[in-house]
């Protein structure tokens, strides 16, 4: 049997219906890192997306994403956002996929309220990490970010725009605790 029949995550489709109207409020944030908790960090193209005083074009985060449909389960939700934003497969020989079980439910900013349904003000986001081989090569989706970065933890959870992303990869070590 092929090791990929092994595999409990369904295909990812090659062809992606018609994308919904609005943005669905079920997301996944996942924490790519290597054995020695080294973490990859990537600027958004478009920093914060808030504009005046006090805007900041640096947003350094983690692998973030929306469900493409309510049915789908996170860990397909992970497995596809990973490959789309860092052409890094989770399935790949000496990856893997921790699902935390963990769920963070929090305010949606307000300069990306726009892409939910009106009345949509909050968003749960489900944690995961996928621990990779050192030296993985990572091919940025140009669309939504322009660098990315290996750190160690501490650093990485410092320099995130985010509290939730900072805040789980603070937790990394205890999840990944040999």
């Amino acid at each position: 049997m092929p090791s990929s029949d092994l595999n409990p995550l369904p295909p990812v489709a090659e062809n992606v219906a018609e994308a919904p109207r609005w943005k669905i409020p079920f997301s996944v944030l996942v924490i790519i890192h290597t054995a020695d908790l080294q973490v990859l960090m990537m600027r958004r193209t478009n920093g914060t997306g808030e504009t005046g005083e006090g805007a900041r074009l640096e947003f350094w985060q983690t692998v973030t994403g929306s469900k493409d449909a309510l049915d789908e389960a996170f860990a397909l939700t992970a497995h596809r956002e990973v490959l789309e934003e860092t052409g890094i497969d989770s399935r790949a020989p000496g990856s893997t996929l921790r699902d935390w079980e963990l769920e963070n439910v929090y305010s949606i900013y307000p300069q990306w309220l726009h892409r939910y349904e009106p009345g949509v003000r909050e968003n749960t986001e489900r944690v995961f990490s996928l621990e990779v081989p050192s030296g993985t090569p990572v091919l940025l989706n140009p669309r939504e970010h322009t660098a990315y970065e290996w750190m160690g933890w501490r650093d990485a959870a410092d320099r995130c725009y985010s509290s939730s992303n900072s805040e789980a990869i603070l937790w990394l070590p205890r999840f990944v605790r040999r």
